[in-house]
């Protein structure tokens, strides 16, 4: 008898065989929900709706170092360079990292796994620390957005909530705010208002430069089971590991054929041999050993950051039974 598995995830290339049932986890009726990740992260986070979810990364740690309400697993369903998401505005005079210091910082929530690494690699790459800029947080495109959960942040920390009514985006373009730290990209920039700039143009060059100094492709976002669920069925973790897995490396295997193409994006084949000869043939790998230094890096952000209530180390993410293999 199968156990049926409710999973809210967004639809990604490296879990649509999970969504259209080419490959289902051992044992396991799996559900799918497709579904924004900002509605999941919510859900989740605040009423536990789910048996199993992908997660913000951050908030996974925050709820960790509490009551631990979730269990990990080594799939990370999303990963990006954050270096492109600090957008600035122009009338703010800010030119370079540095300059941020002393100023006004938008952050739809503090917690924000983007932001956590924004935060990180600003103090370690440019010498600007965390608790040299003042945030304001609130919804980037409708007003009105808080912190999943309650945070108990350092007092050296300055956060206060955006005026009511007014959106992230509209306090970049009109100089109320100098600078916005955002996974999503602000509409003011996407229209061309000539008021927002990014701090790093072209970002892919001093990304890339990142990458190369580091080894690091950071990661924003955690497969979760609801503790409860685990606690259950234990084996429902290497199941849902093992199928993920499988998910990932079809599509990998689809990212090859050149036969007909798969996305509207005629230069595919050459881009994916660019980012292969930097990053690696495997390059979004699932499991902990190849994703130690990131997820190591992340937790001393988020320890540092006052997100965490203690340092953690990285097997304590993750259920134990997805760290080792059977001997064979």
């Amino acid at each position: 008898m199968s156990i049926p598995i409710a999973l809210a995830c967004e639809r990604y290339d490296r879990t649509e065989a999970l969504r259209d049932g080419r490959v289902t986890p051992a044992g396991v009726d799996l559900t799918y929900l497709p579904q924004p990740v900002e509605e999941t992260f919510f859900r989740m986070a605040r009423f536990r709706e789910f048996d199993a979810a992908e997660m913000s990364l951050a908030s996974y740690v925050v709820s960790l170092t509490r009551d631990a309400p979730f269990v990990g697993l080594p799939v990370f369903p999303s990963r990006m360079f954050r270096h492109s998401g600090i957008y600035i505005a122009a009338a703010s005079g800010i030119m370079e990292p540095a300059d941020l210091a002393g100023r006004r910082v938008g952050v739809a929530e503090f917690q924000l796994t983007a932001n956590v690494w924004i935060r990180g690699l600003l103090a370690d790459e440019y010498a600007v620390p965390v608790e040299s800029v003042s945030y304001v947080t609130g919804g980037l495109h409708t007003p009105g957005r808080t912190e999943k959960v309650p945070l108990h942040l350092p007092p050296g920390i300055r956060v206060e909530p955006l005026g009511p009514g007014r959106t992230l985006d509209e306090a970049l373009a009109t100089g109320e705010i100098d600078a916005l730290y955002s996974p999503r990209t602000p509409q003011s920039f996407t229209s061309g208002d000539r008021g927002v700039r990014r701090l790093f143009e072209p970002a892919r060059p001093v990304e890339e430069d990142y990458y190369r100094r580091t080894g690091i492709f950071p990661i924003m976002h955690v497969l979760v089971l609801r503790r409860d669920v685990y606690e259950r069925n234990r084996w429902l973790a290497r199941s849902l590991y093992d199928a993920f897995e499988r998910a990932r490396r079809l599509c990998v295997a689809g990212m090859d054929d050149t036969a007909a193409a798969r996305y509207m994006l005629p230069w595919l084949h050459d881009e994916v041999a660019r980012t292969r000869a930097l990053l690696g043939d495997d390059y979004w790998p699932y499991g902990l050993e190849p994703n130690r230094q990131a997820l190591r890096t992340f937790l001393d952000y988020a320890y540092a950051q006052g997100l965490a209530a203690r340092p953690l180390e990285p097997e304590e993410l993750l259920a134990p039974e997805t760290l080792e293999s059977a001997i064979v």
